[in-house]
């Protein structure tokens, strides 16, 4: 199968469509998180009170970052190029799905996606878990092999390897995870240069 035949295509949000801007770092300290801990995870294992409490805050942080989203070069252009296709579109991502609502609209691009078709933290098992790919490929009534995963880090293609969809990795310079990746562009102006090959 290549690429121009995949017509259901999920996108990560954060560095994916977006410029990214999370400094998780810095998260990981305000949030009182150990450096080698992943964030969600490690929220999700604390007391219910002081899980909630640090929730709220990232919630407000991401809310902030989200309202100042730029687009990454050639995403706009990518997703309406799909989108004009009649292609169906999803996001899967570990953020928020009302902040992702938030970043679509801040990129120009909420029209291009239905509402039930973007996936946050709270409506699927955050990534690498394949559950978010899986209940797209349900709800779009496709197999998960004729879906296409688009990100920008291992936790999208271990996804995607998982749901047993293909993978695009974008926005790297180099590709140290080619084991999971079915396709790999610099960015997204890359990629639809791509599909019209």
């Amino acid at each position: 199968m290549s690429l121009a035949d995949v017509k259901h295509w999920v996108f990560d949000m954060d560095g994916t469509l977006t410029v990214a801007v999370h400094d998780f770092a810095a998260i990981r300290v305000a949030l009182a998180i150990p450096p080698e801990d992943d964030i969600l995870t490690h929220l999700a294992a604390l007391p219910a009170d002081e899980s909630a409490e640090k929730h709220a805050w990232l919630l407000e942080h991401e809310r902030d970052l989200a309202l100042g989203s730029t687009p990454a070069n050639g995403a706009v252009e990518l997703v309406r190029d799909l989108h004009s296709r009649g292609y169906r579109l999803g996001i899967l991502t570990r953020n928020a799905r009302e902040l992702a609502h938030v970043t679509l609209e801040a990129i120009g691009l909420a029209d291009c996606f239905a509402v039930e078709d973007v996936l946050g933290r709270d409506e699927a098992p955050p990534k690498p878990h394949p559950g978010g790919l899986l209940k797209l490929a349900e709800a779009w009534a496709v197999p998960a092999s004729e879906m296409v995963m688009v990100g920008d880090y291992r936790f999208d293609l271990d996804c995607g390897r998982a749901a047993g969809a293909r993978t695009v990795l974008v926005n790297l310079p180099d590709n140290p995870w080619p084991e999971l990746t079915d396709w790999h562009a610099q960015d997204c102006v890359e990629l639809r240069r791509m599909l019209l090959a």
